[in-house]
């Protein structure tokens, strides 16, 4: 009998819930909402896999401007170009700060870092940074002979094994993975990680075990992003896993920045043509010190060596 009447009141409280925020949201004036929006997981339960095309239905079926309760993170789901330049061109500053989410807090420098930051000076200047002195036309072209290199090295090892065995059948996904992850290693700091010619193994070892705990703690972390109380069941382990990659790979980048500061100091300081972004900094880090510091310096470097885990897993 308890139970019945628990279950009763249970049924009550989710009626409840749900026509109340029903309500409100029409109150509120917001975008069409999907119904019903459950309780702690919001309108999570729409999306299925692939992501792309259950978003399509749902634009689809209620509009080119959706509001959405994705766990506890409302989501606006914009489909219409025209409404899309709108948001992102004429109310740029509007949309332009960024969520607070985990790998922000931890990996971001506690959102001070440019992927994370919200907007104004401080994201206005990394901007600055990162296109005139390490994106700019003039820099990319500097950098040309690593993508060259790699590119040669490619072919001369895709040569040597048809010739060795004809049949053979390569994972081009693989192989183009470690292309784009030399390359950008190379442009980053000076050095490659994977394949023939490594420059130390075991810090290549290291910095591939960093770049495969990231990539394998990004779920859960997003998840704990969109609902928190899974923390209770059985991610409370994630935010202090988060903590101990942060500083591996604080401590990985700052033994390279030492190392390249050091080589810089024992050439004397000499421009050199073909600088590695760690360079670039270290000559920023001379003019200005108090500006452009080690966490700076390591967090711009990071910032890039993000889209490598983003590259692990696609």
């Amino acid at each position: 009998m308890d139970i019945v009447f628990f279950l009763y009141l249970l049924l009550l409280f989710l009626t409840l819930y749900i026509l109340s925020n029903h309500f409100l949201h029409k109150l509120r004036k917001l975008p069409p909402s999907p119904f019903p929006c459950l309780p702690l997981i919001g309108h999570l339960y729409l999306l299925k896999s692939p992501f792309h095309e259950a978003l399509y239905q749902v634009s689809k079926r209620y509009g080119s401007v959706v509001s959405l309760q994705l766990g506890s993170r409302p989501i606006l789901l914009v489909s219409s170009p025209s409404i899309i330049d709108e948001c992102l061109r004429k109310n740029d500053i509007v949309f332009a700060n960024r969520p607070h989410f985990l790998f922000g807090k931890y990996f971001g420098y506690n959102y001070t870092s440019m992927a994370w930051s919200s907007y104004g000076e401080h994201w206005r200047n990394l901007r600055k940074i990162s296109i005139v002195e390490l994106l700019s036309c003039q820099s990319i072209q500097m950098l040309a002979h690593v993508r060259i290199e790699e590119v040669h090295k490619l072919i001369v090892k895709l040569y040597k094994s048809s010739l060795e065995n004809p049949n053979k059948i390569v994972d081009m996904k693989a192989t183009l993975f470690e292309l784009t992850y030399n390359i950008m290693t190379r442009m980053i700091m000076g050095r490659i990680y994977y394949g023939e010619k490594v420059t130390s193994l075991e810090e290549a070892k290291s910095f591939e075990e960093i770049v495969k705990s990231t990539a394998n703690i990004k779920e859960k972390a997003s998840l704990l992003d969109f609902l928190p109380l899974m923390r209770f069941f059985g991610l409370k382990n994630v935010e202090p896993k988060l903590k101990d990659i942060q500083m591996k790979r604080d401590e990985f980048m700052q033994r390279l920045v030492e190392e390249h500061r050091r080589t810089m100091s024992n050439d004397g300081n000499e421009s050199k043509k073909r600088k590695s972004v760690i360079e670039v900094l270290l000559d920023l880090h001379e003019k200005d010190p108090e500006y452009y510091n080690d966490e700076l310096i390591r967090n711009l470097i990071l910032v890039r060596n993000i889209y490598i885990c983003v590259i692990i897993t696609i």
